[in-house]
């Protein structure tokens, strides 16, 4: 987090395998979700170039995020990681990775302080719950600085979506 406080933190763009990733990314989390008696689903669009080129470390923290989240917050039902595409043009398609949640969700009034640093929503509902609160801020913060967006819908007491866009070649 310091380093992208200070600017200094760098994108470094290499040819990586998506299944592979995404692999890791399970490996990360299944052992929470089966822990607390989730349902974990992955859905992709087969569609997806198995080969891309760009960050993967940061996007494998990015994901790895997201999952955590949706764990930490989800006491019943299931979670979905979704990956879909969309071409850009010849050279580029626009990577969608969706994380969604049957969580706790989050009031529309405090969607827009998801992102700040050391803010935890549920602090105080659900103490128990540990976090720093730098997660998400982390996230939006890897995302613009490999141009990309995210995206948050919700509804209080029935989950969440989060939804990261990032393109690549």
């Amino acid at each position: 987090f310091s380093k992208i406080g200070s600017g200094k933190m760098v994108i470094h763009p290499c040819a990586y395998q998506l299944t592979s990733l995404i692999s890791d990314c399970y490996q990360m989390v299944i052992f929470k979700v089966q822990g607390k008696k989730l349902e974990f689903h992955i859905a992709n669009d087969p569609q997806i170039p198995d080969y891309l080129y760009g960050d993967e470390t940061r996007i494998r923290q990015i994901i790895t995020n997201l999952l955590t989240n949706a764990v930490k917050y989800t006491f019943t039902g299931d979670i979905t990681l979704e990956l879909d595409y969309e071409k850009e043009n010849s050279e580029c398609i626009l990577l969608k990775i969706s994380v969604k949640d049957t969580g706790i969700g989050i009031r529309e009034e405090n969607i827009p302080d998801l992102f700040q640093s050391y803010k935890r929503l549920h602090e105080y509902d659900n103490p128990a719950i540990e976090g720093s609160g730098l997660g998400l801020s982390i996230v939006k913060h890897t995302v613009e600085l490999m141009d990309g967006k995210v995206e948050v819908a919700s509804v209080y007491g029935k989950g969440s979506i989060f939804t990261v866009t990032i393109p690549h070649v």
